[in-house]
């Protein structure tokens, strides 16, 4: 299986960054490539078992769609692991160091787009998600 991982440095406690992560009043912040995207809703049960649906759209209304997916392992704050609905792995992981977390999320590519571009995308929602973490720091 061909995995492709992003990451991201928190300075905060693994449990808050897994919050921020998860929990859909703050995933409908973050939850998009860049500044004319947005991200309107947002639903989540996290459980193994449970599914997650996060609407993505241009915030021009010229193009949206909706991710969804079910975990088969939800570990928090440590990892999870979800199948979106077209089959392809997700994985989510923590790992603390001396100075907060590391967020690794490592996915299945689709065979649609370049592997390249789809790792710029994950990687800056990603950062997107790194940007919003950082500003509801206590």
């Amino acid at each position: 299986m061909n995995l492709i991982t992003v990451s991201v440095h928190l300075p905060m406690s693994a449990e808050d960054v897994w919050g921020y992560f998860t929990q859909p009043e703050h995933v409908t912040n973050w939850n998009f490539a860049s500044p004319d995207w947005c991200c309107p809703h947002a639903e989540a049960e996290l459980k193994v078992g449970g599914r997650y649906v996060y609407r993505m759209e241009a915030k021009d209304g010229s193009f949206g769609f909706d991710l969804g997916a079910t975990y088969h392992q939800y570990e928090p704050p440590i990892r999870s692991e979800a199948r979106l609905d077209d089959n392809r792995l997700v994985r989510v992981e923590l790992k603390p160091d001396e100075a907060g977390v590391w967020l690794k999320q490592s996915f299945e590519p689709e065979n649609v787009h370049p592997e390249s571009l789809q790792q710029q995308g994950w990687q800056a929602i990603l950062d997107s998600f790194q940007a919003y973490a950082m500003s509801q720091r206590k």
